[in-house]
């Protein structure tokens, strides 16, 4: 019975434990759920607003086409403009862009013959031109130009002040002077009926338009762009992302109204669930529900977002129930080990019993020593026979760490000769120009002798002369400046490399050295190279470490990242993070790597790229220089398709070493490795 107290208590308090793991990883989980969807709302609320601006800058840059021509544009130039504009390619989610001309009810019948009659883009003219709908008013909205014309027909001649909707947009516009948007409209051009707006910017004449009265009397028309909502938000959103949310868009309102308009099927945009109004739509996981407000032509658009269970926005249930169910089991088996254990004890006593009894035997093991003391004497022989094992062992270790130590120098060197090529490769451009320019410029010394030396030179012929020779030395001074330039961050890459001596150093200009030997290389490779490294960013420690790091991951990322692309993208990120240490991030857009991949990155002689330029030892030697030498910790963060992000963290100030001109790349073996973090 008192076993089973003893045993019965081990298992409730492993159930606790467990039970507050389980808690435990549950709010972590939510927490991770609640970040990633805030990350993916946070970018479908940028892509959005980025869209959008470009649209309103967009016709932004058509009013200036009209400030240019006062207001003068033809219907063939508005066309040829839209038409270069080419937003159906770029921008698809557009429906039209129009040019709304204001029309006095008096110069009514003109306008309308005019329009009839302009032949600029037709030859017959638009003899079926009509205004619907058919009202009295003054002044008339009407549209004149509409680009696309093939599928917008129906907004050809539309009188937008017979629309409500419209005409206060267009009234709020004129007096503004300020892009404004329509409320959600049904486009008389769409017979589907799907929601949509127009955003639609004043056209003035030229002079001042700083009051409300000078601008509606300078008033010539607005240029408008026509959206369909759901073609705008195709465009926006991937559609994959849709799978893991839905996205509702409820037009709220304009900015100068005091109360927002509510959340109804009337004000409803858009909806990524389907239909408008079908109702069809998943549960959303607790916590994963946001907000977002857009200003949208000075009314503002209300985004609400909500997460669904999923591959992307998983619970995590199947996990908290395996840790549950792993720690009842291990509970249980505690609880068995304790009772089994305190048996163990009880058990005890009788042996000892069992050993007095044994104790008789004591006559018959005697018997047994000589056999026993054979046997020693066979495993001393083993033992000296294994030693000799062992150092035979040791021995051919050395060999390997030599050999290894020699391979590492050899790819040191190695990428030493390729900065070699690239900086020769370099050089031909300056110097070449350099060439071609004094060349020239002693052709145009003998010309100008010849002159002088027939009779005189006129001052404009002095002249012109000065002026080449002039632009002559500039150039060439430029040339051999670019071609310096090159070989000062050669020789300093170099020496740092070679030498392993320790000085004090800013950052970006070791970067800067490092990416000039590199030029031609990520030239060839269409590699674009973002560097965010602050000027002042010092260190003491060794920058011929550290450039060696640099090239290694340059020459990796070129080497592996981009195959099978034709261009890419990395970039070099530093920032001190006040500890007395740096935080230097280099990534690039490429291919990823596998897990596997990442698992061995730093094992030696490991490549994908065996017999192809690869040799295994790049990544070896900047886990090594990361760990040994400069005394940081190292980091990779992966995903095929995903591109990759090394993350250094290293110490502004390196310790000081023995033997500082002796040690190399090699040093830090025994040095336990960086945790590899795969997102």
């Amino acid at each position: 019975m008192h076993l089973r107290i003893h045993g019965f208590l081990a298992f409730v308090l492993g159930i606790c434990i467990t039970v507050w793991v389980c808690m435990f990883v549950s709010d972590a989980q939510q927490h991770n759920l609640r970040t990633s969807f805030q990350r993916d709302t946070d970018k479908i609320a940028r892509d959005t607003s980025v869209r959008l601006q470009t649209y309103f800058d967009t016709l932004l840059s058509i009013k200036g086409m009209y400030a240019v021509r006062n207001g003068n544009v033809s219907r063939a130039e508005f066309n040829h403009y839209v038409h270069e504009l080419r937003l159906a390619e770029r921008y698809p989610g557009f429906q039209a862009i129009q040019f709304v001309r204001v029309v006095p009810a008096a110069q009514l019948p003109a306008f309308a013959a005019g329009v009839r009659a302009d032949t600029s883009l037709l030859a017959e003219g638009y003899p079926q031109f009509a205004l619907h709908p058919a009202a009295v008013r003054d002044p008339h909205y009407i549209i004149e130009y509409n680009e696309p014309m093939v599928g917008n027909e129906s907004a050809f001649g539309l009188d937008l002040a017979a629309l409500p909707p419209h005409k206060r947009a267009l009234e709020m516009g004129r007096d503004s002077n300020l892009i404004i948007a329509t409320e959600r409209i049904t486009l008389v051009q769409d017979a589907s009926g799907q929601p949509g707006f127009v955003a639609r910017a004043p056209v003035y004449r030229n002079g001042p338009v700083d009051t409300v009265e000078q601008r509606r009397a300078a008033l010539i028309g607005f240029v408008a762009i026509v959206f369909r909502v759901n073609n705008l938000m195709r465009e926006v959103i991937d559609s994959p992302m849709l799978a893991h949310m839905s996205i509702q868009i409820h037009d709220g309102g304009y900015l100068r109204d005091d109360t927002p308009l509510p959340a109804t099927i009337d004000t409803l945009m858009y909806d990524s669930a389907g239909k408008i109004g079908s109702g069809a739509r998943a549960l959303p996981l607790p916590g994963l529900t946001t907000q977002a407000t857009f200003n949208v032509g000075e009314r503002r658009w209300l985004v609400r977002f909500q997460g669904h269970a999923g591959t992307r926005y998983s619970s995590g249930d199947l996990r908290i129930g395996l840790i549950a169910a792993a720690g009842t089991l291990i509970s249980a088996l505690i609880a068995m080990l304790l009772v089994a254990s305190q048996r163990n004890s009880a058990l005890a006593g009788q042996l000892r019993r069992d050993i007095a009894e044994r104790e008789k035997t004591e006559a018959a093991l005697v018997q047994t020593q000589h056999g026993l003391e054979r046997s020693l004497d066979e495993l001393a022989a083993q033992k000296a026979n294994a030693e000799l094992a062992h150092r035979d062992l040791t021995l051919v270790l050395a060999t390997l760490k030599q050999a290894q130590a020699n391979l590492i120098t050899s790819e040191k060197m190695a990428s030493l000769g390729a900065l070699v090529a690239g900086i020769a490769h370099e050089l031909n451009t300056p110097i070449g120009n350099s060439l071609l320019t004094a060349t020239a410029l002693s052709d145009m010394v003998a010309e100008f002798d010849r002159k002088l030396a027939d009779g005189g030179v006129k001052k404009s012929a002095l002249d012109a002369h000065l002026h080449d020779a002039r632009t002559a030395c500039a150039i060439i001074a430029s040339s051999l400046s670019r071609a310096a330039e090159l070989i000062t961050s050669f020789k300093q890459v170099a020496v740092d490399q070679t030498s392993g001596q320790r000085r004090r150093f800013l950052l970006a200009g070791v970067v800067g050295d490092v990416l000039a030997t590199f030029a031609a290389q990520l030239r060839r490779a269409n590699c674009e190279v973002v560097v965010e490294v602050p000027e002042q960013l010092e260190f003491d420690s060794y920058p011929g470490s550290v450039s060696q790091v640099l090239s290694n991951l340059i020459n990796n990322a070129m080497l592996h990242a981009f195959e099978g692309r034709n261009s890419g993208m990395i970039r070099l990120r530093a920032v001190a993070q006040g500890n007395g240490q740096a935080q230097i991030e280099f990534s690039d857009d490429g291919v990823g790597m596998s897990a596997r991949t990442l698992h061995q990155i730093f094992d030696p002689f490991f490549t994908t790229k065996m017999g192809q330029g690869g040799s295994g030892l790049g990544m070896n030697i900047v886990y090594n220089i990361v760990t040994g030498v400069l005394h940081g910790i190292i980091a990779i963060q992966s995903e095929p398709g995903q591109g990759t992000t090394v993350t250094l963290v290293l110490p502004l100030v390196a310790p000081v070493r023995d033997g500082d001109e002796g040690e190399g790349p090699g040093a830090g073996q025994g040095l336990r490795r960086a945790a590899l973090t795969q997102p």
